[in-house]
């Protein structure tokens, strides 16, 4: 007595022929799917959480200013050059006195615009990729390994992946304008939060002598673009990037011309920004 395999088996037992192939992406040689695969979260964040259920409340009212009445206009500031003169009408033409982003006061404190980490700026340069711009694959695997950012990664086009640095202006003797000097990656929402916690749980305390994050003295200028958008930038030594458990399996894929820079910005300071 024989036994026959199962009918499942016998039917399919061969994958089905492609009628049409795939389509190729020109740039990555790489054939595209037929479906759009699209991932989200599949595990809570605890600092996200933690934000919403214990910060937000705290954060509103360290920083909520009362308002009695609505506000007054703005005062409108006249612009260079008169807009109805046919002669101007195609040129430049920005307020007198400069840009007024500083000077603009923040909107009023609602529970919609409340503090909050709306990025992080992973950043890194390297001295030698002056000269040789292979020098920058090591700071490139690093971020990658760091944040496990790809360009559109997971279906979401919005993300920008592990981004090139160009000098923007030259100095003389050293640099020239245009040449790769660095890499960066943004972070934003679960990523952000998931970075934040593994940078307080596990680098930071293994870090000797470490004094902190030092943030602008009350005398500063209040009308810097850092200070207006609510940007806080700080580095870490080349050997915190050991301590990461991402790259901790290679620890010296980066040498030590490495500085680091995390960047943080809130939401009511970018409103205000924008306001």
């Amino acid at each position: 007595m024989t036994v026959g395999r199962a009918a499942s088996v016998v039917r399919f037992g061969r994958p089905p022929a492609i009628r049409k192939p795939l389509r190729v992406d020109p740039r990555t040689r790489l054939p595209h799917p037929p479906v759009k695969i699209v991932t989200r979260d599949f595990a809570p964040c605890r600092l996200e959480d933690h934000y919403y259920s214990t910060l937000q409340d705290d954060l509103m009212y360290l920083t909520y200013k009362h308002e009695l009445g609505p506000r007054p206009p703005p005062r409108q500031i006249r612009l260079t050059y008169d807009p109805n003169n046919p002669y101007s009408k195609y040129r430049y033409n920005p307020p007198v006195g400069g840009s007024q982003l500083g000077r603009k006061p923040p909107p009023p404190c609602t529970a919609e615009n409340v503090i909050q980490l709306e990025m992080v700026q992973l950043h890194i340069m390297h001295k030698k990729a002056i000269t040789s711009r292979s020098h920058l694959l090591g700071p490139i695997m690093a971020l990658r390994a760091l944040s496990g950012e790809t360009e559109k990664g997971g279906g979401q086009h919005a993300l920008e992946g592990v981004q090139i640095i160009k000098s923007k202006k030259q100095v003389g003797g050293w640099i020239r304008k245009g040449i790769p000097v660095g890499a960066k990656v943004n972070l934003k929402g679960h990523a952000m939060y998931d970075f934040i916690g593994t940078l307080v749980d596990f680098v930071m305390p293994r870090i000797r002598e470490f004094q902190g994050i030092e943030l602008p003295p009350p005398s500063a200028n209040t009308e810097t673009p850092a200070a207006v958008s609510g940007v806080v930038s700080f580095g870490l030594p080349p050997s915190a990037m050991g301590f990461f458990p991402s790259n901790r399996s290679q620890p010296g894929r980066v040498s030590r011309n490495v500085w680091y820079a995390y960047t943080f910005r809130d939401q009511r300071n970018r409103c205000r920004c924008a306001g």
